[in-house]
């Protein structure tokens, strides 16, 4: 698995070398992510009525997202297990301008690496206190803040000794339910980076990087958490990488319990 993403990214710099276009999109097909070929459309995309969205668009508002949402460590009767962290950032276009008002939704693993899910069963415990789901709606200035545990690695099917390492999965909605756009957002220095063929989908490395996180000092609070600082690009060459990208919906678990 190694040796087959190493020759495929060394391939990829080769032909940058040599005047082919940067890749700023995870691969479509990429042979170590044994099901990417499942997970893409055949066919033509099918257009939406434009009167039909706006009839169908999301209604949320300061009244429907309740502040407390953005708090995955208060929803139960106790604290939950895990090293404790908040994550924040802001949502800006392509030329650095805040986008108010976005609904920032997210989701993932308790700090074993398990999701409350029927379809996650590998034997890692589940936390009574964490359900791994949050939301909240982006202020004047385009900034979001989630407080969370940090989620674990799990296994997952695609070979032998597979590990995802740990991340949070992210969706926006803009002002129509076509507008939606998913992401994940890493920790720095994992050590599954190189071993995760999802991640190395992203065969270009600044591409890829922009999909890790930064430890924030300043986000930090004494006695109590960690932080983390994501922004998210919407456009332009320094965007982030959405599962949109690929034409589908790239969740990277349907088959094994990662798809909430």
């Amino acid at each position: 698995m190694t040796a087959q993403i190493e020759a495929l990214h060394r391939a990829y710099r080769e032909g940058v070398a040599a005047g082919a276009r940067v890749e700023d999109k995870p691969r479509i097909d990429f042979a170590p992510y044994r099901s990417s070929v499942l997970r893409h459309p055949t066919k033509d995309l099918r257009h939406a009525d434009p009167e039909t969205i706006e009839l169908t668009s999301p209604a949320f508002g300061t009244r429907d997202v309740h502040p407390l949402e953005a708090d995955l460590t208060i929803q139960h009767g106790g604290e939950p297990i895990g090293e404790r962290m908040i994550v924040t950032g802001r949502v800006v276009d392509g030329s650095g301008r805040p986008l108010a008002g976005q609904l920032v939704e997210i989701w993932q693993a308790n700090a074993s690496g398990r999701y409350v899910h029927k379809r996650d069963q590998h034997p890692a415990p589940l936390d009574p206190n964490f359900s791994g789901v949050g939301r909240c709606l982006t202020d004047a200035d385009g900034n979001y803040s989630f407080t969370t545990i940090r989620p674990g690695p799990y296994p997952w099917k695609n070979h032998h000794n597979a590990w995802r390492p740990a991340h949070i999965h992210f969706s926006l909605f803009g002002t129509a339910f076509t507008q939606r756009l998913v992401t994940q957002m890493y920790f720095p220095g994992d050590p599954l980076f190189p071993l995760d063929p999802i991640y190395q989908a992203i065969v270009d490395e600044d591409a890829r990087r922009r999909l890790v996180a930064t430890y924030d000092h300043d986000v930090t609070r004494h006695e109590w958490c960690t932080g983390y600082r994501w922004d998210i690009v919407l456009s332009g060459r320094g965007r982030t990488l959405f599962e949109n990208d690929l034409g589908a919906d790239h969740d990277d678990d349907h088959e094994n319990g990662d798809h909430r």
